[in-house]
C-alpha cells in the first residue's frame, strides 16, 4: 500500500500521498483527537507507508502542538521520513492586519525564530523542507526577495535542506525561482478549486512537486453527483475520489491529506492505488 512515488528537492523519494498533521491540533479551529489517538495515528501513518509529513510550529492550539506530537510519536526518526515545516506569514492572530512588510513572520528576525522553533520542537538539527508562507488575507502581491533571501542564508548555515514556497501566484513562483532553488509549491488546490491549474502545470515543466492544501475541500468538504457516481463504480468514497482525481492530474502532485480519523488514514492511503479510468476523469471534467 501507498506505492507510487515522488519527489521533493530533487533528493528525497516520498510516497506520493503524504500526511498532514494540521488536523491532530485542531488548529486553527475544529475538533482534534485525543493525544493517545493522534500518537496511534502517526504510528500508523508510518506504518502504512508514509514518509512526507506537514507540519509546523503554527499547528498549536491549547497546548496542543503538531510538532511535539509528531516527535512524541516517530523519534527518532525513520531514515527515510520527510518532515516539511513552514514558516511565515500567519493565518491567525495580529501579524494578519498588517500590511506584508510589517508582518513579524515574514522578518528575518520572524523567520528565524520560526526555523528555529520547529528545529526545537521536532528535534532536529536540519529541517528537510520549509516553506515559506506568503499571501494571507489579500496579502498575495507580498515581495518574497527578502524573506526568500533569509531563508537561503539560514540554509548556507546549514539549518535548512530545501526551500519550498507556499500561497503563491504564478509571477511569485518565477520571480522565486530567479532567487532561489524551490523545491515545492503549497497552495490550495482540488477538483473544485482548479485557479491554480497554470501554476500545477509550470511546476510539472520544472520537475518541482505541487502539493494541494485542502485536496479533498478543507473546512468545506466536497460534494457533487459526479464524484458520487464515480465512488459508486469504484466502491470508494468521494473523499477518495477527489484524491485520486489528484494523482491523475500530474505526476508531480503530492498529497497530504490530514485527518484526525483511523478509518480516514485508512481511506486517503488506500487512495493512492485506485486508478481512474480516462471515462471517469472525463467525467469529473
Amino acid at each position: 500500500m501507498n506505492s507510487i512515488r515522488g519527489e521533493l528537492g530533487g533528493d528525497l523519494a516520498v510516497a506520493r500521498v503524504g500526511y498532514g498533521a494540521m488536523r491532530l491540533t485542531g488548529w486553527p479551529r475544529g475538533e482534534r483527537p485525543g493525544r493517545d489517538a493522534a500518537l496511534r495515528i502517526l504510528r500508523r501513518a508510518v506504518e502504512l507507508g508514509v514518509n512526507h509529513i506537514d507540519t509546523s510550529n503554527y499547528y498549536a492550539r491549547e497546548g496542543v502542538s503538531a510538532n511535539e506530537l509528531i516527535r512524541s510519536a516517530l523519534h527518532p526518526y525513520p531514515d527515510d521520513l520527510v518532515i516539511v515545516t513552514k514558516v511565515g506569514a500567519l493565518v491567525e492572530g495580529p501579524d494578519i492586519a498588517l500590511p506584508p512588510g510589517e508582518q513579524h513572520g515574514l522578518t528575518p528576525d520572524g523567520l528565524r525564530r520560526g526555523v528555529e522553533a520547529n528545529l526545537k520542537s521536532l528535534g532536529l538539527d536540519r529541517l528537510d523542507v520549509v516553506n515559506l508562507r506568503m499571501g494571507d488575507r489579500g496579502h498575495e502581491d507580498a515581495l518574497l526577495d527578502g524573506p526568500l533571501k533569509t531563508l537561503l542564508a539560514l540554509r548556507e548555515e546549514g539549518l535548512i535542506r530545501h526551500i519550498g514556497i507556499s500561497n503563491v501566484s504564478l509571477d511569485q513562483f518565477t520571480r522565486a525561482r530567479e532567487l532561489a532553488p524551490v523545491s515545492c509549491v503549497q497552495n490550495a488546490y482540488n477538483i473544485a478549486r482548479r485557479d491554480d491549474d497554470p501554476l500545477v502545470d509550470a511546476c510539472a515543466a520544472a520537475g518541482i512537486a505541487y502539493v494541494p492544501f485542502y485536496p479533498v475541500g478543507g473546512f468545506q468538504p466536497l460534494t457533487a453527483e459526479r464524484l458520487e457516481i464515480v465512488a459508486e463504480r469504484h466502491g470508494a468514497t468521494v473523499p477518495q475520489v477527489a484524491l485520486a482525481w489528484l494523482l491523475a492530474r500530474s505526476p508531480n502532485i503530492l498529497l497530504i491529506p490530514g485527518t484526525g480519523s483511523p478509518a480516514h488514514l485508512e481511506e486517503n492511503i488506500a487512495a493512492g492505488e485506485l486508478r481512474l479510468s480516462a471515462e471517469d476523469l472525463a467525467s469529473l471534467g
